[in-house]
């Protein structure tokens, strides 16, 4: 594989890092600042709106504008916004520079994927985004906790310089490996036509089905402890091994999801990850009135349904990018927000419902999204197979 995709790679981990990395300094943010945690949580929020509202919004903007000079221009805004951050003593200051890293983050995250996506070999679209995808995982697994490490040893503002510098590798990186080629700036459709792409059934039904499958998924992480707590009396230890066993499983699965989208085709992939998915909630829910339930079993589960919740990435951005034609960088900024949402939607569902009605109640409605987003999927490819019939049928007539 070229040495750009790997660029890419480090390019989404940087960038998704830098969104959840908060997390793990908030109360020394809070402390620094005299404002409450609460508070300094929205940091984060502020962060994911913003990448959800500005990606379509920046896609369509931009569509012409060079990779190398979209890259290098976002990139240096994010290295900016970070050493910025790390100075400040306002937090309405520190608010505005999160928005201004996630503008950067939403200019460039759906950018790198549509550029795998465009110069992968046509037989090898779901690995090359598979790799770029690991930067998602990774950001999880190493690069929030490495964050929060430095935070907690060297202050929160050390933190932002990090990023800063990681930002900086990620631009070198970018700079030293990304063809020359100038890019196809003649070939970007004009905005109605982006529009119309977008708005055909097979893109936005598939964009809905990616939000509604989010919103199940972020749901149960996002409330797996007290799930946990509740059905085995897990231990803290216990937790933070379900967690890591997950976020292990997505690595290995995310790159195999790549791969069986490359052989099966998109939509057959999602349907299995989906299906595997539902199946997971379905199995934690009737785990719920056996319990209380040994530990290893709910972790062979969870880990199961952690894993199938990245096979579907590589499988999604594929699907959308063959369906969208010269809009395809704009739907997988959709697919971005969409993905954005999904986790917010998520944490606001899942919080209603385990203050309503109970954490057994969680695996139920995630269950109940997912198999949502397997409807929206389903009528997806049939719009896609009918347009498919109706655009033969008009050769064949010509």
């Amino acid at each position: 594989m070229p040495a750009w995709l790997f660029a890419l790679l480090a390019a989404a981990f940087v960038l998704y890092t830098d969104d959840y990395v908060i997390a793990g300094v908030l109360p020394e943010i809070a402390r620094d600042l005299n404002v409450s945690e609460a508070q300094a949580g929205q940091l984060v929020t502020v962060f994911s709106l913003t990448v959800a509202l500005a990606a379509p919004i920046a896609a369509v903007a931009l569509a012409r504008v060079s990779r190398r000079r979209l890259f290098t221009a976002a990139f240096v805004l994010f290295i900016a916004a970070n050493l910025m951050a790390a100075t400040t003593t306002g937090f309405g200051l520190l608010v505005a520079l999160r928005i201004v890293a996630a503008l950067a983050a939403a200019c460039t995250t759906p950018a790198v994927f549509a550029y795998a996506a465009e110069r992968a070999p046509e037989t090898h679209i779901g690995r090359y985004v598979a790799v770029v995808a690991l930067g998602v995982t990774g950001s999880i697994a190493a690069g929030v906790p490495i964050g929060t490490w430095i935070g907690g040893h060297f202050g929160w503002r050390a933190t932002f310089v990090s990023m800063a510098v990681a930002g900086a590798a990620a631009l070198a990186l970018l700079l030293v490996t990304l063809p020359g080629e100038h890019d196809r700036s003649g070939e970007v459709p004009a905005v109605r036509e982006q529009l119309r792409a977008l708005a055909a059934a097979p893109v936005s039904l598939g964009l809905l089905a990616n939000c509604a499958l989010m919103t199940g998924s972020m749901m149960m992480l996002t409330y797996t402890a007290p799930y946990l707590d509740a059905v085995s009396r897990a231990s803290v230890d216990q937790r933070a091994l379900s967690f890591s066993l997950s976020g292990f499983a997505g690595i290995i699965c995310i790159w195999a999801g790549g791969k069986v989208t490359d052989r099966w085709g998109p939509d057959r992939t999602l349907i299995t990850g989906i299906g595997v998915f539902v199946g997971s909630m379905a199995v934690l829910g009737l785990l719920w009135f056996a319990r209380p339930v040994p530990f290893s079993v709910l972790v062979v589960v969870g880990t199961v349904w952690g894993g199938m919740a990245f096979w579907n990435s590589p499988a999604i951005q594929a699907r959308l990018y063959l369906l969208a034609g010269p809009a395809a960088p704009q739907a997988l900024a959709l697919n971005t927000s969409g993905t954005y949402l999904g986790v917010s939607l998520g944490g606001a569902v899942g919080g209603v419902t385990l203050s309503g009605v109970g954490a057994g109640a969680l695996p139920v409605v995630a269950g109940l999204l997912g198999l949502g987003a397997l409807a929206l999927l389903a009528l997806a490819i049939n719009a896609s197979k009918t347009s498919t019939a109706l655009q033969e049928a008009a050769v064949e007539r010509s």
